[in-house]
């Protein structure tokens, strides 16, 4: 799955690579987020409700998030012209994303999630083709097939 990655991103290109050491340490950071998150949520779920889990670990982000923002920047959006575009991404970036993540997380487990969820760069990769007109070339197009077919025999694997 790496591979795939590695293929799809281009980070195989090390010339072409513009990632400074702490760009480098946040995306670690940001997976180990993830993992966490991933886990944490799924022994929650299983002692709780999901939706408490959620609204837990929502609000405590939203205190982290707004103690390190800066507030005009919060109240921006609300006077944009743009404010439709701004809660239709919300809702269906957030809202409807949750939703059916519960509904997943309750049918899997944890690795089987976090597994799946590294799909993402496919579905990342096939918005910028279909909606903004970006195009893939065939090194690319093997790494969504290396994703994508890891993904599916490791799944299939763990209902066996």
């Amino acid at each position: 799955m790496l591979i795939g990655i590695v293929l799809l991103t281009g980070a195989y290109q090390i010339d072409s690579l513009s990632v400074s050491l702490i760009g480098a340490i946040t995306g670690l950071a940001a997976g180990l987020s993830y993992a966490c998150f991933i886990f944490g949520f799924k022994n929650a779920s299983s002692k709780g409700k999901p939706q408490t889990a959620l609204t837990t670990a929502f609000l405590a982000f939203c205190i982290i998030l707004f103690s390190i923002s800066d507030k005009q920047e919060i109240v921006d959006p609300t006077t944009s012209s743009d404010i439709g575009w701004f809660l239709l991404l919300g809702m269906i970036g957030a809202g409807i994303s949750f939703i059916v993540y519960v509904i997943g997380i309750r049918r899997t487990t944890a690795p089987t999630a976090s597994m799946v969820a590294m799909v993402e760069p496919v579905t990342a990769s096939l918005f910028g083709v279909l909606l903004l007109g970006d195009h893939l070339n065939l090194v690319q197009m093997i790494g969504m097939v290396i994703i994508l077919a890891t993904v599916t025999i490791l799944s299939v694997k763990q209902k066996d």
